[in-house]
């Protein structure tokens, strides 16, 4: 016999999950008024006019929580178009009904600071006012995340290739809401708070990628008394191995050397140090070994992407390994030296199921390069850099992780700031 889930003292069971006995839940329906919306395509849309048109794909592609009027460009309709259809105000919530995937199932955004600009909603959207103003402006942005809220519209999404939620079923979706506007705004303004640590980390991690790739396109253009070779005349390369088949458990283990693939890989990784999947001693004979230090690049799906690897273990064959050239070029250099060319290296890819590369083809890529100790100068600026961006992506996952779990212990109640 199943025990029934223990219900927090201060909290009730709802037909949602468990929430504060406090809180209200109330449908979609119940709180918000359906307004009507436009079907213009994109090629009815224009750059210049006054009315502005939220076309759906651009909250897929712009907006995280709101649509913010003075930061995000929306494209425009010809003024004969806007017709009866309602002006957009600040605190409006706008659902998209159309998505690729569960994660964009019944996203939406709440707009603001409009001022005194004209826009409607438009295709693959629903536009939902608030009857009594019942919610707070700046919360309503944090609905769909509410893990009870987004469960639900899982459960009702349709479709095969293309997921949306029905404006049928979105009216059904109970709301859990804390019961006064100062606890939704407390709320709000928290996680507004977290995600602006966000912002200003992503805007500092991109000029550092600026910085680097300005440094890295200074410090590598070949000079007076620089070497040209091809990289197959300094290098032996060799492709790696995968066990066939490749989901035969014969060929793996619990422990011993780490199995790379190509899902392991990172355009940002400078060293490869994490693996979810260890071969067996058959499935590593049959492999090829890799070591700490050792330099390797994939030439399949994410063709280009040059890694330092820091464990043992085996490479599959989307990847090649770079040897004996250690008396010619730093590794460090050369990693960098192969960074630097991967959009040149996506473009040789050889066309297939996925694009590819071959041990041909990169051994016939031309390097220049100077002697070895200004080899080892160079590989040390570039390296330093790259360990600060790899630090501050680092930071910017625990944020972000950080406010996934605010997100979920704010929005049912879990945690309490009023």
């Amino acid at each position: 016999m199943v025990e029934a889930m223990e219900i927090p003292k201060g909290f009730k069971k709802t037909e949602v999950g468990i929430i504060p006995d406090d809180w209200l839940l109330a449908s979609y329906d119940e709180v918000f008024d359906f307004l009507t919306t436009a079907t213009y395509s994109r090629a009815q849309l224009t750059e210049s006019d006054t009315i502005k048109y939220v076309h759906y794909g651009d909250i897929h592609t712009k907006c995280l929580h709101f649509l913010d009027c003075d930061k995000i460009y929306l494209p425009s309709i010809k003024n004969e178009l806007l017709k009866n259809y309602p002006l957009l105000k600040d605190g409006d919530l706008i659902v998209v009904d159309a998505s690729e995937d569960y994660e964009g199932v019944g996203k939406s955004v709440e707009v603001k600071n409009l001022k005194n600009r004209k826009a409607i909603s438009g295709l693959h959207t629903f536009l939902l006012r608030d009857k009594q103003e019942a919610i707070a402006n700046g919360f309503k942005g944090y609905l769909q995340p509410n893990s009870l809220v987004k469960k639900q519209m899982d459960a009702l999404a349709t479709g095969m290739k293309v997921y949306g939620v029905s404006k049928t079923n979105l009216k059904l979706i109970k709301i859990p809401l804390p019961p006064t506007k100062a606890e939704q705004t407390a709320i709000a303004e928290a996680l507004n708070d977290a995600g602006a640590l966000i912002t200003e980390l992503e805007k500092l991690i991109a000029k550092k990628k600026a910085i680097k790739q300005g440094a890295m396109q200074e410090l590598l253009k070949p000079k007076a008394g620089w070497e040209v070779k091809k990289l197959g005349e300094i290098a032996n390369i060799r492709r790696g191995a995968s066990p066939r088949p490749i989901k035969d458990p014969k060929w793996f283990s619990d422990r011993g050397r780490g199995w790379i693939r190509i899902s392991d890989v990172t355009s940002s990784s400078v060293y490869l140090n994490a693996t979810t999947q260890y071969l067996s001693e058959d499935g590593a004979r049959n492999s090829v070994a890799v070591d700490k230090g050792d330099l390797i690049m994939s030439i399949c799906a994410t063709i280009g992407v040059p890694i330092i690897i820091n464990i043992p273990a085996c490479i599959h064959d989307g990847f090649v390994l770079f040897t004996n050239y250690e008396k010619v070029i730093d590794t460090f250099f050369l990693y960098f030296v192969l960074q630097a060319q991967t959009e040149i290296l996506t473009g040789k890819g050889q066309p297939g199921t996925q694009k590819n590369l071959n041990t041909t083809i990169v051994g016939n890529i031309e390097i220049a390069y100077p002697n070895i100790e200004k080899q080892q100068d160079i590989g040390l600026i570039l390296r330093d850099i790259d360990i600060e961006l790899s630090g501050l992506e680092k930071k910017l996952d625990k944020y972000k992780m950080l406010k996934q779990g605010m997100m979920q212990n704010l929005l049912t109640g879990r945690i309490r700031l009023i």
